[in-house]
């Protein structure tokens, strides 16, 4: 009987018993994009260099989706234009990035101003768990508006999502600095 325990226990001992013991490292979590690369695209209404990696989804003359499949995320750019109602539409613009911050930590506005294009721009970034991290709007505050926000195809988690909203941020704000309206045209009334 001892014959018998001794070879069940004496094989558990010895493979449990090895001076080879290592730790594991802590994980890091390692994301690797795209280099930010840009190509000039032109609409009805406005040219600028967006990122080689999205894909444009022409909807309408006054709406565009630019999709970045590889993240998840989309780009919504939606034109209007200005008739006599710029107040009401920056208003709009502003109504629904502040609809955020039930769920938002913070919103950061930045201002944009070219006046040699006639660009003038409000970007807001929302820290949190809101369901867009990004929202901006693009006038020449007489004829032309454009509103834009990005959402990812997730749950809002903003930790896990935060390295691509960094990403996508650089994609946005060279949008806007490359951002013309199309022979500076005025709206048909």
């Amino acid at each position: 009987m001892k014959k018998i325990l001794y070879l069940f226990i004496l094989p558990v001992f010895f493979a449990c018993h090895q001076n080879n013991v290592i730790p594991k490292p802590k994980a890091l979590l390692s994301l690797e994009y795209p280099t930010h690369t840009y190509q000039l695209d032109t609409f009805p209404h406005f040219i600028f260099e967006k990122s080689v990696w999205a894909q444009t989804e022409r909807i309408s003359d006054q709406k565009i989706n630019l999709n970045y499949p590889q993240m998840k995320a989309k780009v919504y750019l939606t034109y209007k234009p200005v008739k006599h109602n710029l107040i009401a539409l920056l208003r709009d613009a502003e109504k629904f990035t502040y609809e955020h911050t039930v769920k938002a930590d913070e919103i950061i506005t930045r201002d944009f101003v070219n006046p040699k294009k006639r660009v003038y721009a409000t970007l807001n970034y929302v820290t949190g768990n809101a369901a867009s991290q990004v929202q901006f709007h693009i006038t020449d505050s007489l004829h032309h508006f454009v509103d834009g926000s990005l959402y990812f195809y997730a749950l809002p988690n903003y930790d896990s999502i935060m390295p691509a909203v960094k990403y996508l941020e650089k994609d946005i704000n060279h949008l806007l600095e490359t951002f013309t309206w199309k022979n500076n045209s005025k709206v048909k009334n």
